[in-house]
Order: C-alpha cells, then sequence, then structure tokens
C-alpha cells in the first residue's frame, strides 16, 4: 500500500489496517476541531439534527465565503466559491474516478496518507503513469475551487460529530459494496470460504441497503466499517447528497469483507 505523511492523530498505517478497523478509536485531523471551535459549541446547544445540518451549512458558507460568489469580479473567482464541497461529492455519485473524485481521494492521502490503489485504473506504483494521472485530475479539481481540502476536513469532523451524536457508544456500522471485480483487490489473508481481508481503495462507497448493493455489482461484500473510517452517512447534511442509494462514504485500507450470497 502506498502510504505518505498525514495530519492526523494516528499514522497512516495504522489508519490503514485491519487492526484498526476491527479495533478502532476516534481519528481528528489536527486543527479543525480548536480553528472551529464556535461551530462546535453551537452544534451541542442544538438537540434537533436538522438544525445542526443546518447551521453547518450556514458555518461553512461564512467560512469560505460560498454564499457571496456572485460578487466576485472574474468568472474564475465566481466559480471558485461556487464550487463548494457539493459538487465534488455530487461528482463523485456520477463517477468515482471523475475529476471530483481524485480530489475526493486526494484529500484522504493528504489528510490519512493513504494514497489511493485506483483511479480510472489500478494503481500499483507513485511514480507510474497511472498515479500521474490520478495527481493530474486531483490538481485540476482542486484548482476549480477555493479552499476545497479545508471544506472536506470539515465534512469529515461534522460526520464524525454527528455519528457521535446520532449512534453513542457505538464504533462500527455494517454496510454492504456490490463490486463486479472482486478479483481486482488486493487479497492480504484468507480467513474462510466466503471471508478474506482485501485490501480496499483509499476511498469507497458501500450502501446499508443490502440488496441495494446487488445493482452495483455481481458480487456483495458485507463489511463491518469502522465509524472513524466514515468519512459521509447519509441523512447528515441538508441537502440531498448520495442519499439515493444510501451510500456511505468510507476510509479504506484492509478490511474483513464477507461475501453475500444471492
Amino acid at each position: 500500500m502506498n502510504i505518505s505523511l498525514n495530519r492526523c492523530n494516528l499514522p497512516p498505517w495504522v489508519i490503514a489496517s485491519c487492526q484498526f478497523n476491527e479495533h478502532p478509536v476516534p481519528l481528528e485531523i489536527q486543527g479543525v476541531r480548536s480553528s472551529n471551535a464556535f461551530l462546535f459549541r453551537a452544534l451541542d446547544a442544538l438537540d434537533d439534527p436538522v438544525a445542526r445540518a443546518l447551521t453547518f451549512d450556514d458555518w461553512i458558507s461564512v467560512r469560505f465565503q460560498l454564499h457571496s460568489w456572485a460578487e466576485q469580479a472574474t468568472p474564475s473567482a465566481r466559480r471558485s466559491l461556487k464550487n463548494s464541497y457539493l459538487r465534488f461529492l455530487r461528482g463523485w455519485g456520477m463517477d468515482a474516478s471523475s475529476i471530483e473524485g481524485a480530489v475526493l481521494k486526494g484529500w484522504v492521502e493528504s489528510r490519512m496518507g493513504i494514497a489511493p490503489c485506483f483511479h480510472r485504473a489500478p494503481i500499483r506504483d507513485l511514480h507510474g503513469p497511472e498515479y500521474a494521472r490520478y495527481a493530474l485530475d486531483r490538481t485540476r479539481g482542486s484548482a476549480c475551487t477555493s479552499a476545497i481540502l479545508d471544506q472536506l476536513d470539515l465534512v469529515y469532523t461534522f460526520t464524525q460529530y454527528e455519528l457521535a451524536r446520532r449512534r453513542p457508544g457505538e464504533r462500527w456500522v455494517t454496510l454492504w459494496r456490490g463490486v463486479n471485480d472482486p478479483g481486482d483487490h488486493e487479497v492480504v489473508a484468507e480467513v474462510g470460504r466466503r471471508e478474506r481481508i482485501v485490501r480496499l481503495n483509499n476511498l469507497c462507497s458501500f450502501t446499508d441497503d443490502r440488496e441495494r448493493a446487488w445493482e452495483f455489482g455481481s458480487t456483495v461484500w458485507e463489511v463491518r466499517v469502522a465509524l472513524p473510517r466514515v468519512f459521509l452517512a447519509p441523512d447528515v447534511f441538508p441537502r440531498a447528497i448520495l442519499r439515493g442509494e444510501r451510500e456511505w462514504l468510507a476510509v479504506g485500507g484492509e478490511a474483513r469483507v464477507r461475501r453475500v450470497l444471492g
């Protein structure tokens, strides 16, 4: 696995390990909670999750001046503010190997220290053409939006905050993933006839609807995902993002998967 430096309270090889997924502890991106302390104090005072979501939406709009995009002097400046984190989440929903998908994978690489192992094609070498193509897409996408990585820091941190409030005491969520190419995933260990430990891409889509997972692949894996790995969960945000498929986005790495029989 390609691993680099990160900005978390744990090193990347720990976050990416199966041991972490099975024995998770909270993850924190350095400086995000402290630099947005007023937001989280305001959220603490709200019992209604919808009110918290709207408060988050207002905060991120003001913090990054997203609401003032129409006032900018040039077309590029207007696009930079208009293209908020929402564009990238929706772009991922259309195609995880899009420019928007590269930016989200780039966020995981920058913050968690885990490089992608797939973007349009398998990535096996940081010096190879497949990684260069991903890096080009990531750079093009990041150039379209102001402070996108900082916006995504808040998306992750707010998701983690909401999961802690909505699922107190829980450490995992059971999700399903449909795949058409299970043989393309690196197998770390064979556990049993239907279970194995595989290496997932640094950011992966799942669903909490087992039957819907069959729409996305001829093989369905059941995965117990550590909540600290969850980047985005359905129904957390005020605007409709990836809700149709009940889609969850989670940081990848090693994970135990169980093949579901049809």
